[in-house]
């Protein structure tokens, strides 16, 4: 049976009657008998008329395989697809967005500008900002960053100490593929460190002690016959000069004079070995407040900015907070798997930062709740790759 129409006059009888005098009775009757008109009540909640519709509202669509696989157009069809797939759209709108704005050039005025930054590398129209968590590394998103950092697509990265040293350890000795479902207390009686389903074994830390010793005490001699003043950046583009291998993340970081920022340098396998050194050779230094300078002004003096950030925590706060500087991000896009109902950074939406004034009022950020592991390559193959002719990997000196 049809549904009444929505325009219909509610509670018409057949004919069109409204019931008139002495309607009561045989209304009673029929609704006694199971006929009559629907309550009117229950007809304005049900069938209550439409309005307009957000602007831009897109009609739902996916893909159509009867034409065949196609991974483009079916990451195409992500935006119309809805729930986290149309997140994953809307992510790839806004790094192109941001990747467009990277690309217009500057006036003079605005490279004198820019330049106030400190920073060596020669300014853009967008400075984007790439933060990750250390498990990133750890995973095969490792070559997806690489890539960036190798082409020049992003201009400065946070990170954890995990960040750092899973980077050089993988030039050591390999991670390798295990379960989440593997003991812990088998995996500690063999010397064996999970990372989710991934497996480190402790032979890798120990080559990264041995290869990690000797450039402390370079650095502790530098420091004090040459007066180096020794950071968290400037120590990581020096481990990344040393490891000298183009399949690093650090490697080509300082190639490319793009910062690494990791303010908890120390909290991690790393700060474990600067723990150690320091009872074999006192007197390291590392200074954060001159890396608090490099990242604001990175922010502070860029005519617009952007900012990616996979996971949470300390990298997440660290650029947002890099950008209250500016009045807030012009651009952003978050992946992560954190909620919000806890009141934790991670897990804040992005209209949270706007309250904040960590990303611009007028901006259109968007976050994805997804693992990065499965959508930060599709993201970078949807935007940066596409516009790979427009960041050339020129040779580089050291």
């Amino acid at each position: 049976m049809a549904a009444p129409c929505c325009t219909a006059p509610l509670g018409a009888g057949p004919g069109g009657g409204g019931g008139g005098e002495g309607a009561a009775g045989p209304m009673a009757a029929a609704a006694a008998a199971g006929g009559g008109p629907a309550p009117a009540e229950a007809l304005r909640a049900v069938l209550k008329p439409s309005g307009a519709l957000p602007a831009g509202s897109l009609p739902v669509r996916g893909y159509d395989f009867a034409a065949g696989p196609d991974h483009a157009a079916l990451l195409r069809s992500f935006l119309t697809t809805g729930f986290q797939a149309t997140s994953f759209g809307q992510a790839v709108a806004e790094i192109r967005r941001m990747i467009a704005a990277k690309l217009e050039p500057l006036s003079a005025e605005e490279r004198g500008r820019a330049e106030l930054s400190g920073c060596p590398r020669p300014p853009s129209g967008c400075t984007i900002f790439l933060g990750f968590t250390s498990n990133l590394i750890s995973s095969g998103v490792r070559e997806t960053i690489r890539y960036l950092v190798q082409r020049g697509m992003v201009d400065v990265l946070v990170t954890t100490a995990g960040g750092v040293e899973e980077d050089l350890i993988k030039c050591l000795a390999p991670t390798y593929i295990g379960d989440f479902s593997l003991r812990g207390r088998d995996l500690r009686q063999n010397g064996i460190n999970r990372i989710g389903n991934l497996l480190v074994p402790n032979d890798n830390y120990c080559k990264f002690e041995d290869w990690l010793m000797p450039i402390l005490d370079q650095m502790v001699d530098e420091q004090e016959t040459q007066g180096v003043r020794w950071t968290p950046s400037r120590m990581i583009a020096r481990l990344g000069k040393e490891i000298d291998n183009p399949e690093s993340v650090c490697y080509w970081a300082q190639k490319n004079k793009i910062p690494v920022l990791s303010p908890a340098l120390t909290d991690g396998s790393l700060g474990d070995m600067i723990f150690f050194h320091s009872y074999k050779r006192p007197g390291l230094v590392l200074d954060i407040v001159e890396d608090l300078r490099l990242i604001n002004t990175q922010a502070i003096f860029a005519r617009k900015t952007g900012m990616i950030i996979l996971g949470g925590g300390l990298v997440k706060h660290h650029i947002a907070n890099a950008n209250l500087m500016r009045n807030g991000a012009d651009f952003s896009v978050y992946v992560n798997t954190a909620q919000e109902f806890d009141g934790s950074d991670s897990g804040a939406r992005p209209d949270e930062a706007v309250s904040w004034g960590k990303i611009r009022m007028d901006a259109t950020p968007v976050k994805v709740y997804a693992d990065a592991s499965l959508v930060f390559p599709l993201l970078v193959a949807e935007t940066f790759a596409q516009r790979a002719d427009a960041f050339p990997v020129e040779p580089q000196g050291d």
